[in-house]
């Protein structure tokens, strides 16, 4: 039974995902995307805030 029940929330919100997509919200964001849009920025050890400081760094 606890199967179903899981099975049932993630087909939920899979459901959820995909109509939120087709009615033209932005995609789904991963933890570092969404914290980008943050005051603060990204994390001090995400590998894509390093990424962009050596890119300035070189500019």
């Amino acid at each position: 039974m606890e199967i179903l029940f899981a099975i049932v929330i993630f087909g939920l919100a899979a459901v959820g995902l995909g109509l939120g997509l087709t009615f033209g919200r932005d995609p789904v964001r991963t933890s570092c995307g969404a914290s980008a849009g943050l005051r603060e920025g990204r994390c001090s050890d995400c590998p894509l805030r390093h990424r962009a400081e050596a890119a300035e760094s070189q500019e």
